[in-house]
């Protein structure tokens, strides 16, 4: 599941901005893999990925490490055999924030460099 999403920036957002509301983010959330996704709380995204094994697991946590550094926009991982847990919000504004779907698109496109036929 590639989207346009997943070729946007990731910007970081200031003291000012404030939090998405669902209006707001449900144009992004649509561009997720909803079998992975939800919004928790209106506060933040939690996504789990499903693996045949623990190697692609923590291959893909790595992967999503790499992200993670380059953007400097951190989510907590949770690796555990064949899968792997993912929470992410923007701590500066405690809450959502465009850069986190973006993010969150990229998460599923490397999904499916491990998975192709799983979307």
């Amino acid at each position: 599941m590639s989207t346009q999403l997943a070729d946007e920036p990731c910007e970081a957002c200031t003291s000012e901005d404030e939090p998405l509301t669902a209006a707001e983010y449900g144009e992004y959330f649509a561009e997720l893999d909803d079998a992975v996704w939800a919004v928790v709380e209106e506060h933040h995204l939690e996504g789990t990925y499903a693996f045949d094994d623990f190697r692609d697991a923590l291959e893909f946590t790595y992967e999503i490490g790499e992200l993670a550094e380059e953007e400097w926009h951190h989510p907590d991982i949770h690796l555990a055999w064949g899968e792997v847990r993912v929470e992410m919000w923007t701590h500066k504004i405690d809450g959502l924030h465009k850069t986190d779907f973006v993010m969150a698109a990229r998460m599923d496109r490397i999904h499916d460099e491990y998975a192709p036929d799983s979307s």
